[in-house]
This record gives C-alpha cells, structure tokens and sequence, in this order.
C-alpha cells in the first residue's frame, strides 16, 4: 500500500499567489499594459480549480511551487546571465507538463526587452495606499 499526500489549500493558495506575482512584478518590468492583457485572455499562468487536480499530491504542487519561484528568481535577476537559460527551460517545461501556461522563451526577458522605469503600468502593485 502506498500512501499519498493530497496538496494542501496553503499550496494551493501559494501557486495562485505566485501567478499574480508574475502580473504585478515581473511582467510590467518587460511587457507593456497591452501585452499583459493579452497574456491574461491567453491564460498565462491561468489556473482553473480542475487544474489543481494535475497537481493533487503534495510533490506535484511542491513542484509548481519550485519551478514558478525558480523563474521568479532568474527573472528578478536583472541581467540574465546565460548560464541560467537551461534552468529556465527546464522550469517552463515543468509548468508546461502540469497545464499551466508559460509560453515564454528566454529572450523575451533580456535586458533589451525591459521596459524604461519611465513608464508605470497599471498592473504594477502601488507602493502606498492613500488612507481617508
């Protein structure tokens, strides 16, 4: 008999969080406010609750988790540096073979691609809030 670990609502909840990032933090540094549109009515990073069933054991989401933070830590790196985009392949293929859309190659997040910090999108998290 083998016993198997069902994902919990925290990782559950930790893959959608990780999903939003990629839209408030990451996709405004190299896309503009229309590409990032596109990329919702595309589903990227779209998870449906049926989709948590791909991933229902607690390895499979640990995974997600892993791969989706690994792409956020090469991302956030600034520069790119080549070594990185084998890892970064490997990464996209591990969202990809759970369903979860990530239809990115490594060169569309070169330093050539990033936006000019002159320019501030709307998906961009706000930095403070006014209080009334």
């Amino acid at each position: 008999m083998k016993i198997v670990y069902a994902s919990t609502p925290g990782q559950e909840e930790k893959i959608v969080e990780l999903a939003n990032y990629f839209y408030t933090d990451i996709f405004p540094l190299y896309f503009t406010d229309e590409d990032i549109q596109d990329f919702e009515r595309l589903e990227v990073l779209h998870i449906r609750p049926e989709q948590f069933e791909r991933f229902s054991t607690l390895g499979d989401a640990f995974q997600v988790i892993t791969s989706m933070q690994t792409l956020i830590s090469i991302l956030e790196s600034g520069n790119i540096p080549k070594k990185y985009q084998m890892m970064f392949r490997k990464n996209v293929q591990i969202l990809t073979n759970y369903g979860i859309s990530f239809p990115f190659n490594y060169s569309q997040f070169s330093e050539s691609n990033h936006i000019h910090l002159e320019y501030i999108s709307t998906y961009t998290k706000a930095a403070n809030r006014l209080l009334l």
